[in-house]
């Protein structure tokens, strides 16, 4: 049973008596990547146990000057993607034994006020969880020394801060590759807002090859990447006559709000209308939606991206990186099959 101290508080030193150590090989035994030997590990750990202690994260943060608190900062909580991506992203932070501060900048126009948010919070790093927040978020909190990763960020061959993400470009041209190859001939882009780079990107590289094809194009923007966003916009586009034999909407959510569309209208998928997406997030696969989508591998950009904060940390000196992630096609039911 654990013991209490006339304190009524157990502390790093009662360990260390009942162990029969000195504090500061307490203190390493629970500090993470500290050495301390596999005997005098195995002493505090069952003294640890027998009085019930665990470590202070406070106390430890003023002793070593580190909160071990990562900032983990969006503005996509409207899309259900994100879910996804918060739960990897906290679980594999919590592994490390860092401590992820959600935070939301939906309604944040402004880098110094995430920054100063921040700062205040005493965090150790900061991960940009987003394709839609503008470079200069990420690069703000670099400018002001904290180490910083933009995942899903905009790639460049010469980053400022560190960028994991795929290819949005690349994501462009397998779409429209996809849709040719199916037999598609009216094609176009429903794509999430017009100044998110992500939706600027994937634009680029399905128009080039559409264009090249010589396919005429048309395409259209939803005002985020929402179901209702993306219903809204497909039943405009169905109100006004003519639609397409065939959509590449740049996100998954997007994809299902046309879907609702096109079918709340009395036509068919892929009979009538093809929908392929992007991100290949969960709800996709369902069986009452069946989302032909690319794949985005959010595990290992979110892994990654872990790896890198962590690394960075340590070494505030790391140049800074950007990686590419490779993306796939995921056969379901939404397109016509290949001829």
């Amino acid at each position: 049973m654990p013991r209490e101290t006339a304190r009524g508080t157990i502390t790093l030193r009662d360990v260390a008596l009942l162990a029969g150590v000195s504090r500061s090989a307490v203190s390493r035994t629970f500090t993470a990547g500290a050495s301390v030997s596999d005997k005098t590990r195995a002493k505090v750990e069952k003294a640890a146990t027998t009085l019930g202690y665990s470590p202070n994260a406070l106390a430890s943060s003023l002793t070593t000057g580190r909160t071990k608190m990562i900032g983990l900062v969006s503005n996509n909580f409207h899309n259900p993607v994100f879910l996804e991506v918060f739960d990897l992203f906290t679980k594999g932070l919590q592994a490390r034994g860092l401590r992820p501060l959600l935070v939301n900048l939906t309604d944040e126009v402004r880098p110094e006020d995430s920054i100063r948010l921040l700062r205040a919070y005493s965090v150790d790093g900061v991960i940009v969880a987003s394709s839609t927040l503008p470079a200069s978020f990420a690069e703000g909190f670099h400018d002001a020394g904290v180490p910083v990763v933009h995942s899903f960020g905009r790639h460049i061959a010469n980053p400022q801060v560190n960028v994991l993400g795929i290819d949005n470009i690349a994501a462009g041209r397998l779409a429209a590759r996809t849709l040719i190859e199916r037999g598609y001939q009216r094609i176009a882009f429903l794509g999430g807002p017009a100044t998110a780079t992500s939706t600027q990107d994937r634009f680029a590289g399905f128009a080039e090859v559409i264009r090249a094809s010589g396919l005429d194009l048309s395409f259209s923007y939803a005002s985020n990447y929402s179901f209702d966003a993306g219903r809204a916009e497909m039943l405009r586009l169905l109100a006004a006559g003519a639609p397409a034999e065939a959509y590449f909407c740049g996100d998954d959510v997007l994809s299902i709000g046309a879907l609702s569309a096109i079918q709340s209208s009395g036509l068919r998928v892929p009979e009538d209308i093809g929908v392929i997406g992007l991100n290949d997030m969960e709800m996709a696969g369902w069986a009452n939606i069946n989302l032909t989508t690319i794949h985005n591998p959010f595990a290992q950009i979110i892994a990654a991206s872990i790896d890198v904060i962590a690394a960075s940390l340590n070494d505030n000196s790391r140049a800074p990186e950007a990686r590419l992630f490779d993306c796939s096609i995921v056969e379901r039911g939404t397109l016509r099959p290949l001829p």
